[in-house]
């Protein structure tokens, strides 16, 4: 509940419009990425999101987030994603999946469609802009990973 001297007109919900959306945030060779949820455009404290395309058939270069965790949710395309010290796993998400990524992971997006741009909403934890891109060469043949424990069976 908001205290008396709270303004809520001018400290409650905030719309950030497509065209609002700011780019000068670190970015990784391959993709386009602007922020749309941050301190600066909608005072955030927490929390950063914003939007990420990957040109058809591009690929990001390797990197990783530091100690944040970060969740991309496909709008459009579809998204293979190279994880591991070498880049050594791998897994396709398409429209309307969700795709967690844990603090320190090297990874690596891929536009696995030749034809259309694919179209992200990354949210991370933190207000950090932590872009770590790494030199580091991926194996020939990655592995094909899925999540597989008690309560996600073997697809």
């Amino acid at each position: 509940m908001s205290t008396p001297n709270q303004d809520l007109r001018q400290n409650g919900v905030r719309i950030i419009r497509s065209n609002q959306l700011d780019a000068n945030t670190p970015q990784t060779p391959g993709m386009d990425r602007a922020a749309a949820i941050n301190r600066a455009l909608a005072g955030a404290n927490k929390l950063w999101a914003g939007a990420v395309t990957i040109h058809p058939g591009a690929k990001t270069g390797p990197h990783h987030h530091g100690p944040l965790e970060s969740i991309i949710y496909v709008l459009r395309g579809r998204a293979r994603m190279r994880w591991g010290e070498h880049l050594e796993h791998w897994a396709e998400a398409a429209p309307g999946d969700f795709i967690f990524v844990p603090p320190f992971v090297p990874h690596q997006e891929i536009n696995a469609l030749v034809d259309q741009p694919l179209e992200c909403v990354v949210v991370r934890s933190d207000q950090e802009p932590v872009v770590v891109n790494l030199d580091i060469e991926g194996v020939p043949q990655p592995e094909p990973t899925s999540w597989v424990d008690a309560a996600h069976p073997q697809p």
